[in-house]
């Protein structure tokens, strides 16, 4: 008797944003003046959904994760018509995670209600701090009462809360960090991802620090808030299950990040999103077009949307598994890493064992609390 289907996520990308805040480098647009193009992308998302449901055959559906962009500025009735689309596209497991982006504003607390109501058990709340001054110059659409009228209510409205914060800014202090930590906990969430402030290139906090405008914390200040954040969340009873999310036990895990940690496949819908699906001739890497006009218009003339889709070889397909793999706990079975020459001997292996980098097991290739901290470090030795 065969076993059940293999399990599957479905990632939808949603682009647009009320407003580009300055340390974001993902795929977004402005939300003004869009409402034809919106109504044109739900439908497209479908079809891409439904185009790509040939190419993964029988799946059981795990998770669905509404991201982006702001999500949380689509109309409701729109999430739960993707959403009833995805069940039945493919089989939905018993404890079907279901997680929505949001932003604090009263606007968009006002219909987590309704987003509730349409499937949504999961949301991701993008708090990113408790402070004023710092939400300023986060450059963020909400201020801190806001964010804690939208914890009140998003507590009452889904069953599942998680967080996400944005420490290592600059001039703040661990005692500072300590007290926001504290408060954000709480209101009870499940979950919590803090952040550190990265200056991606690009952005307008790459331009802000070239100028001289913006000052980053030294290294040593910046490590030290991320020791107040290990501190803190573990005396609360979180345990860091990977390098940037802390869980209340196990069951809080985001079962949508493990599909990605975990090497598992995952349909990628919306403008940029991407996609892994393993097929007979190997594990196929799928991206689609990022402008929402090019992406609708992909969908009309092929059914999906993809800009790009690529087999990965066997070596490609290992080194993505190390990438990901070693950013949780659990690490990634040697076995799957082995078109990448890596045993439990290997000399690489043996001397970041040494270093106290990666974990003494035979049977996996893990990372140590230690080896996560540097876990660029790490990669870049395995891979060389």
């Amino acid at each position: 008797m065969s076993g059940p289907p293999p399990s599957l996520g479905v990632y939808v990308h949603w682009p647009y944003c009320a407003r580009i805040c300055p340390y974001c480098d993902f795929n977004v647009y402005r939300d003004r003046g869009r409402a034809e193009e919106q109504a044109a992308l739900v439908a497209a998302i479908g079809r891409d959904l439904s185009a790509q449901a040939e190419l993964t055959g029988s799946r059981r559906l795990v998770s669905v994760f509404f991201g982006g962009g702001t999500p949380s500025l689509m109309a409701p009735e729109a999430a739960g018509e993707i959403l009833d689309l995805a069940r039945s596209l493919w089989t939905p497991a018993e404890d079907l995670e279901v997680t929505l982006e949001a932003n604090p504003t009263d606007a968009e607390a006002a219909r987590f209600a309704a987003f509730a109501a349409v499937g949504v058990n999961r949301l991701s709340l993008g708090v990113q701090a408790l402070d004023d001054a710092a939400l300023a110059f986060l450059g963020r659409d909400h201020d801190a009462a806001a964010a804690r009228r939208a914890l009140q209510t998003a507590a009452r409205a889904f069953p599942r809360l998680s967080l996400d914060l944005i420490y290592a800014r600059p001039g703040q202090t661990a005692a500072a960090w300590r007290a926001e930590l504290a408060e954000a906990l709480s209101y009870g969430p499940e979950h919590v991802s803090p952040y550190q402030l990265t200056i991606e290139p690009g952005t307008a906090f790459d331009r802000a620090v070239r100028r001289g405008r913006i000052v980053p914390p030294a290294d040593d200040v910046a490590a030290g808030l991320f020791e107040t954040t290990q501190e803190v969340l573990s005396a609360a009873g979180f345990e860091a299950y990977e390098v940037s999310n802390h869980a209340r036990g196990p069951a809080a895990r985001s079962r949508h990040n493990l599909v990605y940690w975990q090497g598992e496949d995952y349909v990628g819908a919306g403008p940029g999103a991407h996609g892994r699906i393993t097929r007979p001739e190997g594990r196929l890497a799928t991206v689609a077009a990022a402008r929402p006009a090019d992406y609708i218009a992909e969908v009309g003339r092929t059914g999906a949307g993809f800009a790009s889709q690529e087999t990965l070889s066997a070596v490609e397909a290992a080194e993505e598994r190390v990438l990901t793999g070693l950013r949780i706990e659990a690490g990634v079975a040697f076995a799957e890493v082995s078109a990448l020459g890596l045993s439990p001997g290997h000399p690489r292996v043996t001397a970041l064992r040494e270093a106290g980098l990666i974990a003494q097991d035979d049977l996996r290739l893990r990372s140590t609390a230690a080896g996560r901290l540097v876990l660029d470090h790490v990669t870049r030795r395995l891979l060389v």
